[in-house]
C-alpha cells in the first residue's frame, strides 16, 4: 500500500471478567464460606511510538481492534487472568484524536512513549467479597465491567528539521536528492512526489538534520483542495522551511505570485507557519532567459518583505554549496533560539 498519513480505525478495549459464585466444599468441611474468585481485568489499548515506522499501512486494511477480556474468576479463590493489552504501534509524529469529538488522546514525538487510549474494563469480585455477619453465604458476584470502544483518527506529522515547499514541479525532489541521500522519484510532470519524502542532510561530523520533501500545494489548499490538509500538516513540526520557486514561471499580477499563493495557504491552515524561519530558493536557474520573470526584481520584491532568497539549479548544482552553508548558519541560529 506505500506510504499512508492518516487512518480511521475503532479500538475496543476487553470487557472484564465475571466474578465467581463458589463456596469451600473440602472433606470434613461441608459447610465452609465463599471462595469465588475474581473475574480478571481487560486488556487495554495503548498507543506507542517506535522510529522503526515511517508509515500508518499497518492500519490501511485494518479497521478494528480489540484487545483481549479478562478470565472469569473460579473456586477456591482463583481469580481470572487478565486480558493481554493490545498495543497500537505508530511512527514517531503520530497524532490520535477521538474521530466523533476531536478530543486530542495522544501526540507521540518520542521514541518507544507510550500512551493508554482504552483502559480495560475491571473485572467483577467475587462472592467472597461480600460475606457479612448477616450473610455468611452470598450467593452472587459482580459481573466484569464493559471494554470502552472509540472511533480513532490517525494522523501522521513528519518530524522534520526543515521542510521544503513549493508549488507542484518546482524542484522539491531533485533538491532533496542533491542535499541529501534520499532518491525520491523525479519527473517533469506536476505531482510527481504525492507522498512527503525524507533526506537527512550532514552539516558537519556531528550535526545532521532531517528534510521533508512535502508535495506540492496548490492553492485552495487550507479548505483541503489537492490533499491541502494532508500535506500541510507535514510542515508543521519543522523549524525552518525552504520555499522553492520557480524562475521560468510566468506570473500574471505579481513577480511573487506563486510564493504569495502559499503563504496565504500556510496562514490560513495555521498562522503559526508564517511565523517559522524560512528562506526562498530560486530554482532553474539553468533553465532561465530574458523572458522568464525578473531576478533582480523578484529578489528585489523577496528583500523588501524580509525575506533572504539564494538563485539555485538543483539540477546542475548551480548555488548548492552556498544553500548548504547558508542551512548550517540559519539551523545553528534556530537551534540556538530553541535551546
Amino acid at each position: 500500500m506505500g506510504f499512508l498519513d492518516e487512518a480511521i480505525i475503532t479500538a475496543r478495549s476487553g470487557d472484564g471478567g465475571k466474578g465467581c459464585v463458589s463456596f469451600r466444599r473440602e472433606k470434613f468441611i461441608p459447610k465452609g464460606g465463599p471462595d469465588g474468585g475474581n473475574g480478571g481485568n481487560g486488556g487495554s489499548i495503548i498507543a506507542k511510538s517506535t522510529r522503526t515506522l515511517y508509515t500508518l499501512t499497518d492500519y490501511g486494511s485494518r479497521k478494528f481492534f480489540k484487545a483481549l477480556k479478562g478470565g472469569h474468576g473460579r473456586g477456591k479463590n482463583q481469580s481470572g487472568k487478565n486480558g493481554a493489552d493490545l498495543i497500537l504501534s505508530t511512527p514517531l509524529g503520530t497524532v490520535i484524536e477521538d474521530y466523533n469529538t476531536g478530543e486530542l488522546l495522544a501526540d507521540l514525538i518520542h521514541d518507544n512513549q507510550e500512551i493508554l487510549l482504552l483502559p480495560g474494563g475491571r473485572g467483577g469480585k467475587g462472592n467472597q467479597h461480600f460475606a457479612t455477619s448477616t450473610n455468611r453465604s452470598p450467593r452472587f458476584a459482580q459481573p466484569g465491567l464493559p471494554g470502552v470502544e472509540k472511533k480513532l483518527r490517525l494522523s501522521l506529522k513528519l518530524i522534520a528539521d526543515i521542510g521544503l515547499i513549493g508549488l507542484p514541479n518546482a524542484g522539491k525532489s531533485t533538491l532533496l536528492s542533491r542535499l541529501s541521500s534520499a532518491t525520491p522519484k523525479v519527473d517533469s510532470y506536476p505531482f510527481t512526489t504525492i507522498f512527503p519524502n525524507l533526506g537527512v542532510m550532514a552539516l558537519d561530523d556531528e550535526m545532521f538534520v532531517v528534510i521533508a520533501d512535502i508535495p506540492g500545494l496548490i492553492e485552495g489548499a487550507s479548505q483541503g483542495r489537492g490533499l491541502g490538509h494532508r500535506f500541510l500538516r507535514h510542515i508543521e513540526r519543522t523549524k525552518l522551511l525552504l520555499h522553492l520557486i520557480d524562475i521560468t514561471f510566468k506570473p500574471e499580477n505579481n513577480i511573487l505570485d506563486d510564493f504569495q499563493t502559499l503563504r496565504s495557504e500556510m496562514i490560513a491552515y495555521n498562522p503559526g507557519l508564517a511565523e517559522k524561519p524560512q528562506m526562498v530558493l530560486i530554482n532553474k536557474m539553468d533553465l532561465y532567459r530574458n523572458d522568464h520573470r525578473n531576478l533582480v526584481k523578484t529578489q528585489k520584491a523577496l528583500e523588501e518583505k524580509g525575506i533572504d532568497s539564494l538563485p539555485i539549479s538543483a539540477l546542475t548544482g548551480e548555488g548548492l554549496e552556498e544553500l548548504k552553508r547558508i542551512i548550517f548558519q540559519k539551523w545553528k541560529a534556530v537551534r540556538e533560539n530553541t535551546c
